[in-house]
Order: structure tokens, then C-alpha cells, then sequence
């Protein structure tokens, strides 16, 4: 009788054979799981597209900024003498040693120059130039808070911390501009235009009551705090362009066919 052939062990794939790592890269759905693995992996580090702003404090110091600065006027006119208007006269009287209290609009313009600083440092979505003119009006409204009026008359370095404030924040938003998409309506050319004309406007009318006019006060207060409400503006634009990601945990399943 002839006895089978004992089957040739070299020639039998057992199923530990799968495991090795040269034999897994032969199975027909290796590619499939590989790039499966690859895809999650990278969902669980992916982060949301950036929006333009360093954290939600930036948000917060934007939204001081005007608030500091109005609520600080409304109250340093409500401690004034009788004799002390509001739409002839400057805030900078108020602040200076005539005024009555002043240290409510010092401390105003010491910390609404600050939070101008903050908002420079976190915008990182309007641009270099946009960041520098915000920190240079930060620096004069504490520049002007530092050199207070004396009771008659000025002083040429709170003349100058004025007129470089008031300038920088006018032709602000003439250079917020945001290349990468997505790119808010009011950073566009067209809202910048707009924004920077209405600043200018502004501007162009309290340089006019510089010149003897009877409405100084009132055409600094609308200035200031019109203009010192764009940063806030333009922060709330950055933070809505914000893009959700996928959940971390969940899979990410390819949206093309994967073949075998």
C-alpha cells in the first residue's frame, strides 16, 4: 500500500502566519484599516480653524475698552460743579487738577488704555499694522491719563498724547484686513472704507471745535466712544468665523470609495 505524502510544511500558510508584519500588508483590507487608523487619529488631534483671536479674553478687553471709557465720562460729569458743561468742555478737564474727583476719569483712561493693549496683543486676525495703531492709542489714553491738564491751560505732552490717540483710533479700521479666508463683511474693502470715513468724519469735526468751537466736549464724547467700539466690533466678526470640528471621538469615515 502506498502511503500518502505528508503535506509539506513550507507550503501550508498557517494562521499565525497573518501576524507578522510582512504577511499583514497581504491582506486585502490592510490598506482599508490603515488609512482608517491614520483618519482617527488625526480627528482627535484636529483643532477648530482659527478665527483671528488669541483667547476669549481678547473679546472681553475689546468689550471694555468702550465701556470704561463712557461709563467713566457719564460719571465724572454727574461729580462736577454746576458751572463745569459737558458739550463745551473736554473729558481731559475732568481728569486734569481742575476737575472734582478726577481720578474716576484718570483711572477711565488708565484702564481703558490697557484693555486697548490686551485687544492689540490677542486680535492676531486684523493684521500687524491694525495691532500697532491700537497699541499706540492704548498708549495714549494712558499717556493722557499720566499727564493731566493743568487748571488753565495744557500741557504739550497731553497735547500730543491727544492728537496721537485720536488719530491712530480714526484711521484704525483702515487697516484691519484679514487675507486668509473666511473673511467677515466688515473686513472687507468696503466696510473698511466705510468705517474709516465715518472715523474720519469724526476726527475732522473735533479738530474743527479745537479751533473755538462751542460743541468740543460733545464731538470728543461721540469720538471716543464710537470709534473705541470698533475693536469690540471687529472682535465679534473674527469670533464668528469660527468653524465647529468633528466631535474627537467620533470616527472619521472616508467620504471616497477606498479600494480593496
Amino acid at each position: 500500500m502506498t502511503q500518502a505524502a505528508r503535506p509539506d510544511p513550507a507550503r501550508i500558510s498557517s494562521g499565525s502566519d497573518y501576524a507578522r508584519p510582512g504577511r499583514l500588508a497581504e491582506l486585502p483590507l490592510a490598506g482599508t484599516a490603515r488609512r482608517y487608523v491614520r483618519r482617527l487619529a488625526s480627528s482627535a488631534t484636529r483643532r477648530p480653524r482659527s478665527h483671528g483671536l488669541d483667547s476669549g479674553w481678547t473679546l472681553v478687553s475689546a468689550g471694555l475698552s468702550p465701556v470704561l471709557v463712557t461709563v467713566g465720562w457719564l460719571v465724572a460729569d454727574a461729580v462736577q460743579p454746576a458751572s463745569y458743561n459737558p458739550v463745551r468742555k473736554t473729558v481731559s478737564v475732568m481728569s486734569g487738577y481742575a476737575g472734582t474727583d478726577r481720578w474716576i476719569m484718570t483711572g477711565a483712561l488708565l484702564l481703558a488704555g490697557v484693555c486697548q493693549l490686551l485687544t492689540a496683543a490677542g486680535l492676531t486676525g486684523a493684521g500687524v499694522p491694525a495691532r500697532m495703531l491700537l497699541a499706540v492709542a492704548g498708549l495714549s489714553s494712558i499717556g493722557i491719563a499720566a499727564s493731566p491738564e493743568p487748571v488753565v491751560g495744557s500741557t504739550p505732552q497731553h497735547l500730543a498724547w491727544t492728537a496721537l490717540g485720536a488719530t491712530a483710533i480714526a484711521v484704525w479700521p483702515a487697516f484691519v484686513a484679514r487675507r486668509a479666508p473666511p473673511r467677515p463683511l466688515i473686513l472687507g474693502s468696503y466696510g473698511r472704507a466705510v468705517a474709516t470715513a465715518v472715523f474720519t468724519v469724526l476726527l475732522g469735526w473735533l479738530v474743527i471745535e479745537t479751533q473755538g468751537g462751542s460743541h468740543l466736549g460733545l464731538a470728543e464724547r461721540l469720538s471716543v466712544s464710537i470709534e473705541t467700539c470698533w475693536p469690540f466690533v471687529v472682535a465679534v466678526a473674527l469670533r464668528r468665523t469660527i468653524r465647529p470640528c468633528p466631535d474627537p471621538g467620533q470616527p472619521v469615515i472616508a467620504a471616497d470609495p477606498v479600494a480593496p
